[in-house]
């Protein structure tokens, strides 16, 4: 195992004594970063976000903003805007807050859908352009956003083309009985994030970024992928199937999960666990399959059951 990948490790073990017993789920988001993804959070409030994104831009040694979506929050706040300084008698442009590595959009749906083609933009390109001039993004830049239930006050939908463009989904949901009373009984006054030391450094970041696409990935397993994906057009328990970019994000995050385990190759269980994560929500359930009571995760996991496996030796 590499130094990169020690380090990574230990990023990870420092974010998991912050938020407890969500191992499986820092796992995954970690994952999402060393691919260069954004993340969707589809979450109740109050599950600990915004300490989950605060812990992960301290081991990562990134610059974290928040930025809270209200109906009344303009493009411009993201993007950024010039004022009139009197002192130097001229237009200075104050960037917005999408200036920095990693950014907590939280409650993206409550939003105005002019807003969200703001961050649509930045989050695609990695560049944001205001007032005519375009302007580079600091690298990394990571999105996690955050968005209510779908149902919830003050909420709207998210345009297809924005929900595509986050490389995994998840809901951290509430913790477990055991994990919250030990979070209650850890209550002291104190900074949690205090203790948290950086473990990797943004250039050591980009450079793992750079070492995943190096991971193989036979023929055969791009066919097992991209057979995954496909299945979800021909569920009849679905009405909107995954298009290709969550093929390219289950390739992504497949290498991210080979790297992480020291593995030079991705194996059929690197795209079983990636599997939900990528098309969770790229896809809508049918009418029927509502009615019936079915759940996303429980068609997710009949469509991967029913692709056939590469043979052994052949991934």
């Amino acid at each position: 195992m590499s130094s990169l990948q020690e380090k990574a490790r230990e990023a990870l073990n420092s974010v998991n004594r912050i938020i407890i017993g969500k191992n499986d789920k820092t796992r995954e988001i970690l994952l999402a970063f060393l691919a260069d993804g954004h993340i969707m959070l589809e979450d109740i409030p109050g599950v600990g976000k915004t300490t989950l994104a605060l812990a992960f831009s301290k081991v990562l040694g990134l610059d974290c903003n928040r930025i809270q979506f209200t109906p009344d929050v303009m493009p411009s706040d993201l993007t950024g805007f010039s004022i009139y300084n009197k002192e130097q008698e001229k237009f200075v442009y104050m960037p917005g807050s999408v200036f920095c590595n990693l950014l907590l959009a939280d409650e993206i749906n409550r939003t105005s859908p002019k807003t969200q083609s703001a961050l649509l933009e930045v989050m695609e390109e990695r560049r944001v352009t205001a007032e005519g001039v375009t302007r580079e993004v600091p690298k990394p830049f990571l999105v996690i956003a955050t968005q209510n239930p779908f149902g919830s006050a003050g909420t709207q939908y998210l345009p297809d083309s924005q929900i595509d463009r986050f490389m995994i989904s998840m809901t951290i949901g509430y913790p477990d009985f055991e994990s919250e009373l030990k979070m209650a009984k850890e209550i002291d006054g104190a900074d949690k994030l205090e203790p948290l030391e950086q473990q990797l450094s943004r250039e050591e970041l980009i450079e793992i970024q750079k070492e995943i696409h190096k991971v193989y990935i036979s023929d055969e397993m791009y066919e097992y992928i991209l057979n995954m994906v496909t299945a979800t057009r021909d569920n009849q328990n679905l009405s909107r199937a995954a298009g290709p970019r969550a093929t390219i994000a289950m390739v992504k995050m497949c290498r991210a999960a080979a790297w992480f385990e020291g593995r030079g190759f991705v194996t059929p269980a690197d795209a079983l666990e990636q599997f939900p994560f990528a098309v969770r929500h790229r896809i809508y359930l049918s009418p029927a399959a509502s009615a019936n009571g079915l759940s996303k995760s429980e068609v997710i996991a009949e469509i991967a059951a029913a692709v056939k496996k590469p043979p052994m030796g052949k991934q």
